[in-house]
């Protein structure tokens, strides 16, 4: 491998916050690190928000014809972000957008077609890194901890609050690494009703009261129980919690306090349960902007010493690992750990589009 290597990375989460784009140099020598160029987050549209909100309940027709637009979405929002930069990447390692992710039928789509991602930038085109993985009897997610374990080897925990709150740790010489609960896809589903993307620092929340019988029901959602690896899709947002905050009739800043705290408990029982005497936890993604949440969890969790980093490693730590999952698949090195995701074997995913080079 040259000294060093630039790639863009482009992750879009179930929280539909945005594309976010992250230009990153990776270089190795006893270990791995990374530096950040540049960084930014897209919006969606409200037409796009309302496109991937619903494509799961869509024909298709449908369905393929929002893999290659947002491929092509994606492609120009790549082109015009490159274009104003001084170094350019090698090629672009992409997430895509989860629509579908039932992995115990084998079943896991991301749209953003690469090719079409690929012919709109002008760069080859990294993505589609869940489906060997799930494939292989996996839960292809999460994916992140691969990332955590050769970039943020310092910390005990690397919890990142996404529309799904997951972490990774080193257990028994393995790094294993699941999801734990709802977290700003149940937010933001709430403060949508009010009119807004998301509930700034948690203030709506922190204005309410918690409600402990809808908790209860929150906290009685049967995957809780199920033993890791374990990973959930939207799928079970909508069947499972959805019809709870219906029948609640409650207010929405009840109904916001309570998610929270929801959301609060299971990462802190999730993470109590490792027995880390004085855990140093890394918290990134869009919740760890969220004031009450970050207060609520040092309350449950004293002993932690709770870590935010600045603000664009929060809010790019997914891009950035994805980079990162391109570059080991450019080397033709494992990027997806059996001992994460419950898959046979440790496994090198991402589907290539156009001309790399020497790619393994």
């Amino acid at each position: 491998m040259q000294n060093s290597i630039h790639v863009l990375g482009m992750m879009s989460g179930t929280s539909l916050d945005g594309l976010d784009l992250a230009l990153v140099e990776f270089w190795q020598d006893a270990q791995w690190h990374f530096r950040l160029h540049a960084a930014t987050t897209v919006p969606y549209s409200n037409e796009w928000k309302a496109v991937l909100s619903d494509l799961e309940n869509r024909s298709a027709f449908d369905y393929a014809r929002a893999d290659i637009e947002l491929g092509h979405y994606f492609g120009e929002q790549a082109r015009q972000f490159t274009a104003t930069q001084a170094v350019q990447p090698l090629f672009i390692a992409s997430h895509g957008h989860t629509i579908f992710h039932q992995p115990l039928i084998r079943l896991t789509t991301q749209i953003g077609h690469g090719a079409a991602l690929s012919a709109a930038s002008g760069y080859p085109v990294i993505c589609d890194f869940r489906t060997l993985d799930v494939a292989l009897g996996g839960q292809g997610a999460p994916l992140v901890p691969i990332g955590d374990r050769l970039l943020f080897a310092d910390y005990d925990f690397c919890v990142n609050l996404g529309g799904i709150s997951n972490f990774s740790v080193e257990h028994q010489g393995k790094r294993i690494s699941y999801d734990v609960a709802f977290t700003n896809m149940l937010f933001n589903y709430l403060t949508k009703k009010l009119g807004l993307d998301y509930d700034k620092g948690g203030e709506t929340a922190r204005s309410g009261n918690c409600l402990p019988d809808l908790l209860a029901q929150f906290n009685a959602d049967p995957y809780l129980r199920q033993p890791f690896p374990k990973s959930l899709g939207k799928e079970t947002f909508v069947s499972y919690y959805v019809p709870l905050i219906e029948a609640s009739g409650a207010s929405i800043p009840d109904l916001l306090c309570t998610a929270v705290h929801y959301s609060v408990f299971q990462l802190a029982e999730n993470i109590r349960q490792f027995n880390r005497a004085k855990p140093k936890v890394l918290l990134t993604g869009g919740g760890a902007f969220n004031t009450f949440f970050v207060e609520l969890l040092q309350k449950q969790l004293p002993e932690a010493e709770i870590v935010i980093p600045d603000a664009d490693i929060i809010a790019f730590k997914e891009a950035i690992v994805f980079a990162f999952l391109g570059v080991l698949r450019y080397l033709g090195q494992p990027n997806c750990l059996a001992s994460v995701t419950g898959a046979t074997a440790d496994n090198c995913g991402g589907a290539v589009w156009g001309n790399i080079g020497d790619i393994a």
